[in-house]
Parts: structure tokens; C-alpha cells; sequence
């Protein structure tokens, strides 16, 4: 009987629009699937649009086995293979699992009982077939294990040690296999200490001046230089006989990336620096030594972060030997060395994305004595596209600029914080903006319109704002004295009494107070043609009930500001390029007498200035450390978290320039100062 009735919809109107039988709503739909015979006569583009719509499911047999690069790709093929996966995002999802079923090697030693306490992470540990086999520790069962296993490059067979970052009961473990492999270098991908997790312990002494010892085997640093994204350590390794004689010395260096923090990728230019810097001295090293060891590297389990890295070193290495990558079949051979080398899609996809800007970006540095021969070959227009080097670089940069939405800058676009913005379409990102901590009342918030710029020696070096707000002074005060900024540098000079620009510190001998918390005494001043400067005590008064229950104190805090006087409101460029120059000089000078606090630099609307600013500043500091000049890079950089920064030609042609008057009238006096 219930298969006869009948369910009526009805319309609005009590209309019958349509019947359906029980018996249709029980049964199950059949799912259409393509059978493989149809599958065949398919064209790929129409395969891939229909796996990244989900027509096609990534479980059926492979029709798209043709699509995987399985033999090397071409450099010069290499652009159209990640437009492809631009396209169709799924082929990097599809090449991605597809390689890691290769896994099929047995990991016995590993699971012992004795060793599975040894290893940080039981998804990344070493099979039996390749691990590192440690001499016996005095006759101890299971002393030979150690989390480390050796992989292949793809022109030398075991190039690297791969190892988690050692940890309490393991570093001992970790320095005898260093000295028994006679490792070239580590390279070390993560930090010590990440969020709240203990990634790796500091398994070399804390300075100079302290020796660790491990067993037989002593270790101090002998020196130590530090860049934004990477420290670069020597350490001294030496072991005594009886008579605490030396017995054998050797030095090893250390390359540590800081700011890769676990479950992201890093930016793809700061790693092919940072490979850069690895791979000038390790080749050095291997020329000199036929005998020395692999390159051990390791991030905090020797999984995701160092596959990653060992995948963009294989690939540019078999391309400076045979002009091709082979990303793919790279993957399939990692992750048949190691469990967990490259642990995602988006690791392998930034693998794809840094080999890329690699061909696109080639070197952009070149030694400082070639500046004056560079920049005449760069003004040169070439005479089919009619676009000189200044243009070709300006170009490619902005095609690299990251873009934010306006979620990735949800605070800025905040209610009670949109009027804070001098313009809506600049502000800065989430994660990369200087939170206020300064509480100054309840209509108050975390929030100011100011960025983070790296630095070339240190990350965060600048904070970039625009001129404050009538309504924002406080706000900027609070970033000062937040953030512990060890000189504020004011890129312009307003008419006077502006209702647009109105004052933010005190011109006068006399205090002044800034928001309900903080005000600002004047110490000294100092003015020079085109330069003025100021010395200020900043004090806040604590209104917080909680902190003053607690007993909190508000020290005062010392800032000196810089005005440059000589760079005319709708000017681009300064009328005074030395003025700038000293300017950086000045700045560099207070910040050497202090403690090396970030420099907040003033632009009128957050964005034009400032960026010339750190830029220049980035590569004077490379051209003082190492004798080279990448402006190209430095600019890439100070975009990367306000892409508006340099945002014309002239700006980025005035970097040069900058750089061209530092080096010609102050370079040598510099290098004098520093001996």
C-alpha cells in the first residue's frame, strides 16, 4: 500500500507542483562514476577542471598519470609546469599522494622499546636500511641508535644526515655522531623554543666565553654574526687525551634559520639567502676537504621543515649541474629515505613557489666594488621592450608583492578602529602589526596603524606608521614606549600648525601630555642644516586597577627623535641625499649607546618614505658585513608586510642611489671606525 501513495508539494496557492513515490525516496541514487574506458578519450585540462571542481574523485585509478613530472623538468620548462599547478591546484595534492606511498621500508631499530623513548616524533623516525649506526657507548645495548638517517641528493649519494633536534637524552647522542660522521656543517631549522613547546634543547654553549662538554668532546663558539632571518655560529669541537693534551680540534659551522615557525613556511627569498650563505662556505669546505662528512640538517623532528629544505637544495643543485629540476621524483625519493620529509601540500607547493622565484629572480647581488659599472649597465634600455634594468626589476617585484584581505587586516577594519586609518586601503596585516599593551582607558584599543619591517641584521628591526592622528597620539606613544623603540625618525616636516599633521611631541623646553598616560619631558635638543633632533623621557602612569593592585611600575623610558627638515611635502625624493645619509648615520650612532630597540619611522601616510628608509638601510648594513649590494631583495623585503612601500619607480631607483652616495663618501670612513 505505501508504495502507492504519493507525496504532493504543494505551491503557495494549494497548487500540486509535483508527486514522488515512497519508493523513489527510500531508494538510494545511484552515484554516476566514470568508467576508466571513458576516462581515456577525455582531454586532461578537462580531467584537472573536473578534480579540482570534485567531479573526479582523487581515490579513482589515476587517469592523470602523464601530468606528473616524472622525469627532470627543464629550467627553462619549469615556469609553464607551476602555471600549470597555478591553474589547477589539485595536481600539487595529486603528485603529493601519490609520492608518499612509497613508504614501505621497515623501521624495526626505531620501534624498539629501548629507542622509541629517543625519538621526539614516532611519524618521523628512521628506517633500518639507511639510518646513522653510532659506534657502541661502552659495550651499552642499543647505544648505535640515534634518529638520523641518511638521504641521497639527487647527483650524490648520502649528501645529508637528516636528524630530529636533539633533545635532554639525546644531545650526547647528537655530538658523537657529528664528530663521527665528520659532518660539513648544520644547518638547523627551527627555534629552540616555539609558542610553548621546547623544539629542540640549546645543545651549544650560551656565549663565547662558557665550554660545554659532552663525554670526551669539548665545545665553545668562536665567533657568532647575526642576520635577520638566520644566525651564523663557528663552533670549536676538540677532544683531550690523558694527559688533557690536545688531541684532535676541529671547526664546524653552524647555520640556524630563526624564523621558521613550525606548521608555516617561510618566505621563499629569505631561504634561497639563507641556501645561498650555506652553500658558499660548505662548497669551500668540501674543496678543501675531499674527506668530510654529509651536511646534517635538522628542524625539531627531522621531518616537514628539513625535507622542505633539502628538497630546494637538491633541485638548485642538479640545476647548476644539468639546468633541471625534478621536484617530483625528489619527493618520491625522500620519502622513501625518511618518514615525514615534507609533512603537507602547502610545504610541497612552497617548494614548487621558491624553485620558481629562483628562475624568475636569478642573483641579484653583485659585489660593492662593481656598484658604479652596475647601475651605468642598468640605466641602459633594452631596444625591444624598452624597458631598462631599474623598470625590469621594479616590475617583477611588484608581481611578487603578497596581497592581503581584508580579513588578514581585521582589526584595522574594526568598528572602533577604521577611524584610526589615514586611508582604509593601508592597513596593516594581522599577524605582522605591533600590538598595544599600554592601557590607557576603556575606549582604547590594541590597535595602531603600523607595520613591522625586517631589518637586514635583525627581524622587526623598524616599525613603519604614518603620521598620527589628532585623535591617535596617545596610540602612538604607547607604540614607543610598547615596544621599547630606541629612536623614532619623522621622514617629514609639515607646515606648522597643520590641522591635517597636528604635533606629536614637544617642541618646546616644556612637558606635554599625550592621551590620559603618557607624557613627555623634553631633555635636550640638538638641530643641524636639514636634520633636527630631540631627546625625550617618556612617562606613563598607571591607571590599570589590576596593575595597580599588583604593584606594577611604569619606569620612564628614553627615546631620541630625528626630523629630516629637507624632503618637502609631494616631493619623492629629498632635496638633500647626504642629509639622508647622516641621518641613517645619526640614527645608527644612538642606537650603538642604547640598546638596540626598533627604530619607529614616521611617514606621512604610512607608506611613501618609509620604505626608502629601511630598504637603504638593509643594504648599507650588507654592504658594510659582506662587500655586496642587493637592493632587488632589500626592497622585496621591506614589502613583504606593507606592500605599499617603495610603491613607485622613483623610490626604487633612488635606492640605489643611496646606496651609490653611501659607498662613495662614507664606506671607507665607516670601516675605519669599525677596526
Amino acid at each position: 500500500v505505501r508504495y502507492d501513495k504519493s507525496v504532493f508539494i504543494s505551491g503557495a496557492n494549494g497548487t500540486r507542483l509535483s508527486t514522488t513515490r515512497y519508493a523513489d525516496l527510500e531508494k538510494p541514487k545511484k552515484k554516476k562514476t566514470l568508467s576508466s574506458t571513458s576516462l581515456v578519450s577525455i582531454p586532461n585540462t578537462i580531467k584537472l577542471s573536473m578534480l579540482n571542481s570534485g567531479l573526479l574523485s582523487l581515490d579513482e585509478k589515476n587517469p592523470l598519470s602523464q601530468t606528473m613530472p616524472d622525469k627532470p623538468t627543464e629550467l627553462r620548462h619549469f615556469a609553464k609546469l607551476c602555471e600549470l599547478r597555478r591553474k589547477f591546484p589539485i595536481l600539487y595534492k595529486l603528485e603529493f599522494q601519490t609520492a608518499v606511498k612509497v613508504e614501505t621500508n621497515s623501521c624495526k631499530h626505531a620501534l624498539r622499546k629501548a629507542n622509541a623513548l629517543k625519538n621526539q616524533n614516532p611519524k618521523c623516525i628512521p628506517y633500518d636500511y639507511n639510518r646513522v649506526v653510532l659506534d657502541k657507548y661502552d659495550n651499552t645495548p642499543d647505544s648505535d641508535y640515534i634518529n638520523a638517517s641518511y638521504v641521497d641528493s639527487l647527483l650524490k649519494p648520502n649528501a645529508y644526515i637528516v636528524t630530529q633536534g636533539p633533545t635532554e637524552d639525546t644531545v650526547l647522542d647528537f655530538w658523537r655522531m657529528v664528530w663521527q660522521e665528520n659532518c660539513s656543517c648544520i644547518v638547523m631549522l627551527t627555534k629552540t623554543f616555539d609558542f610553548t613547546k621546547v623544539m629542540c634543547v640549546q645543545y651549544w654553549p650560551p656565549n663565547k666565553e662558557k665550554e660545554e662538554i659532552y663525554g670526551d668532546m669539548h665545545i665553545t663558539i668562536q665567533s657568532e654574526e647575526e642576520l635577520a632571518n638566520f644566525h651564523i655560529r663557528t663552533f670549536r669541537l676538540f677532544k683531550l687525551n690523558k694527559d688533557n693534551v690536545m688531541a684532535e680540534e676541529r671547526l664546524l659551522l653552524q647555520f640556524h634559520y630563526t624564523e621558521w615557525h613550525s606548521h608555516t613556511c617561510p618566505f621563499s627569498n629569505a631561504i634561497l639567502e639563507f641556501r645561498r650563505r650555506v652553500r658558499s662556505v660548505v662548497g669551500t669546505i668540501i674543496k678543501a676537504n675531499s674527506r668530510i662528512g654529509p651536511m646534517l640538517v635538522h628542524c625539531n623532528d627531522g621531518g616537514g621543515r628539513s625535507g622542505v629544505y633539502l628538497a630546494i637544495d637538491a633541485n638548485m643543485e642538479l640545476a647548476e649541474e644539468e639546468d633541471s629540476f625534478h621536484v617530483f621524483g625528489y619527493l618520491k625519493k625522500l620519502r622513501q629515505s625518511r618518514k615525514g620529509l615534507i609533512e603537507n601540500v602547502e610545504q610541497y607547493k612552497f617548494v614548487y613557489d621558491t624553485l620558481e622565484e629562483f628562475i624568475i629572480c636569478g642573483n641579484s647581488w653583485f659585489p660593492v666594488t662593481e656598484l658604479s659599472q652596475r647601475l651605468k649597465e642598468k640605466s641602459l634600455k633594452d631596444p625591444v621592450t624598452k624597458m631598462n634594468s631599474y623598470q625590469r626589476e621594479y616590475a617583477q617585484i611588484c608581481k611578487q608583492t603578497p596581497r592581503f584581505t581584508i580579513g588578514d587586516c581585521a582589526g584595522g577594519h574594526r568598528g572602533d578602529n577604521r577611524e584610526k586609518n589615514r586611508d582604509v586601503l593601508c592597513v596593516p596585516p594581522d599577524n605582522f602589526r605591533p600590538y598595544l599593551s599600554s592601557f590607557q582607558g576603556n575606549s582604547f584599543t590594541d590597535y595602531i596603524n603600523a607595520v613591522f619591517v625586517d631589518g637586514y641584521t635583525k627581524p622587526r628591526e623598524y616599525i613603519v606608521t604614518e603620521w598620527p592622528l589628532q585623535k591617535t597620539c596617545g596610540e602612538f606613544w604607547s607604540l614607543v614606549y610598547d615596544h621599547e623603540c630606541s629612536a623614532v625618525v619623522v621622514l617629514c616636516q609639515p607646515p606648522h600648525n597643520s590641522q591635517q599633521y597636528p604635533a606629536f611631541w614637544p617642541e618646546s623646553r616644556h612637558s606635554k601630555k599625550y592621551g590620559p598616560v603618557f607624557t613627555i619631558d623634553h631633555i635636550s635638543h640638538q638641530h643641524y642644516s636639514n636634520i633636527k633632533s630631540w631627546i625625550f623621557r617618556i612617562n606613563k602612569k598607571v591607571i590599570s586597577l589590576t596593575e595597580l593592585m599588583a604593584g606594577v611600575k611604569a619606569p620612564p623610558r628614553t627615546v631620541q627623535l630625528f626630523q629630516l627638515t629637507c624632503w618637502p611635502m609631494g616631493h619623492k625624493v629629498p632635496t638633500s641625499t647626504n642629509s639622508l645619509v647622516e641621518l641613517m648615520n645619526m640614527v645608527e650612532r644612538w642606537r650603538q649607546k642604547t640598546d638596540y630597540g626598533p627604530v619607529c619611522v614616521v611617514s606621512p601616510d604610512g607608506r611613501s618614505r618609509a620604505g626608502v628608509y629601511c630598504a637603504a638601510n638593509a643594504c648599507i648594513e650588507q654592504v658594510i658585513q659582506h662587500g655586496e649590494v642587493d637592493v632587488f631583495q632589500a626592497v622585496k623585503t621591506v614589502r613583504r608586510h606593507r606592500p605599499q612601500l617603495v610603491d613607485n619607480m622613483t623610490e626604487y631607483k633612488y635606492c640605489y642611489d643611496l646606496v651609490l652616495h653611501y659607498v662613495l663618501h662614507y664606506l671607507n670612513k665607516d670601516l675605519k671606525e669599525k677596526k
